[in-house]
This record gives C-alpha cells, sequence and structure tokens, in this order.
C-alpha cells in the first residue's frame, strides 16, 4: 500500500477517535457525578463502562491501525484489571495517589468484583467503536 495513501486515512481516524472522545469523556464525568435514580449503578458501573472506552480510544488515536482493532481492547482490559485488583493493595504511595480526586478516577479506591464485567463489557463496545470508526473511514 502506498505511504501517501496511508496518511489521511490514520487522519481521519485519529479524528473519528477524537470526537467520539469528545463525546465519551463528558458522559463518563457526568456518569460519576449523577445524583438521580440509579446513582450507584450511574456512577460506578456505567462510569467503568466509559473509562474502558476512553482508553480504547486514547490508544486508537495513537494506534489507528486495522492490527490495533484486535490488541486494544484486550491491552486495555487487562491493565484495568491489573488497576481492580491494586485496588486490594494500600501502601502509602497508591494511597497518596488515591487521596486526590483525578487519582481516584483513574486508579479507584475500592476493589468491586462486578468491575469486571463492566470492564469487559465496555471493551467490547469499545472494539464495536473502533471498527465502526474503520469502516467509516475506509469508505
Amino acid at each position: 500500500m502506498d505511504a501517501g495513501k496511508d496518511k489521511p486515512t490514520a487522519l481521519l481516524i485519529r479524528k473519528h477517535t477524537l470526537l467520539a472522545l469528545l463525546v465519551v469523556t463528558p458522559l463518563g464525568f457526568i456518569f460519576k457525578h449523577y445524583l438521580g435514580s440509579f446513582h450507584n449503578w450511574f456512577s460506578n458501573y456505567g462510569a467503568g463502562l466509559l473509562y474502558e472506552i476512553f482508553w480504547i480510544l486514547v490508544s486508537f488515536i495513537f494506534f489507528p491501525a486495522p492490527k490495533a482493532v484486535r490488541r486494544i481492547p484486550i491491552l486495555v482490559f487487562a491493565a484495568t484489571c491489573i488497576l481492580e485488583i491494586l485496588q486490594l493493595w494500600h501502601p502509602w504511595f497508591l494511597e497518596a495517589i488515591r487521596a486526590s480526586y483525578l487519582g481516584k478516577v483513574l486508579i479507584g479506591t475500592s476493589f468491586i468484583w462486578w468491575d469486571f464485567v463492566y470492564y469487559a463489557m465496555g471493551c467490547f463496545i469499545g472494539w464495536l467503536l473502533m471498527r465502526w470508526i474503520l469502516n467509516r473511514c475506509h469508505k
């Protein structure tokens, strides 16, 4: 494939991915701070699902290739599962990170088994979204 043809496709993929991030990111914060009906589900599980999609899209900006569509969700799922398991560990340096709002949002504060289910669902949705972006950009 000609390198000249590859660049506009990568640029187009990044553009569509950025647009998706502009929707997913504020939606994640809205879910995290939602106080209405079912607020516990939105704040914990819905936000976790969007957290996975967020990291998949961020990764896709850096690696906008068809091969990455298979790899990124697996790596994001593995990384967030490790972060979830780390929530069982409370050394001083992790507690210092968790004390800030950003630390709470990024690495979490409490271990919940159900998070794994929503991480898997978020990765699946993120995978579908990357496939949709790729298909849209290759038309």
